[in-house]
């Protein structure tokens, strides 16, 4: 969003900005004497936000495609220890408490499959790559469809 200046004396508008905003966090105050050699009294400016243009940062979410979620799941398997898969479960997935951690385990243990996390797709490898690094079964798929 590009802010205008209005100087309340002359009831002119000044732009702040010059083509797309990159810097928007400073504001600087226009002389209302002029070109003169300074002496000059600021009056204090009335700022006028004007309407966002395509560089606002909501056009730019708008025009992105959102990624799809995808399932992070976890498979049961003969080799490891529960109480591994527990600790490779915290240390891989961010935010993962010990309670989901044990949760998520108990149900890939009993049902053969759980959902680790639901994230975008590019995440999603990363903590499957990351969970097989450590010795776990573990695959990707689309949120969207199923149960």
């Amino acid at each position: 969003m590009c802010v205008k200046l209005k100087l309340c004396k002359t009831g002119e508008k000044r732009s702040l900005c010059r083509g797309p905003c990159i810097n928007r966090g400073i504001l600087t105050a226009i002389s209302t004497t002029g070109p003169s050699k300074g002496g000059g009294i600021l009056e204090k400016p009335f700022i006028e936000r004007t309407t966002p243009g395509r560089e606002s940062e909501f056009d730019l979410r708008k025009s992105r495609k959102i990624a799809p979620p995808y399932r992070v799941m976890l498979h049961n398997d003969n080799y490891n220890k529960r109480e591994y898969v527990v600790q490779v479960l915290m240390k891989v997935i961010p935010g993962m408490t010990l309670d989901n951690a044990v949760n998520i385990m108990q149900e890939a243990h009993y049902n053969g499959l759980a959902v680790v996390i639901i994230c975008g797709q590019a995440d999603a490898e990363e903590h499957c790559m990351q969970l097989r690094g450590n010795g776990l079964l573990s695959s990707i798929e689309p949120a969207s469809g199923g149960c």
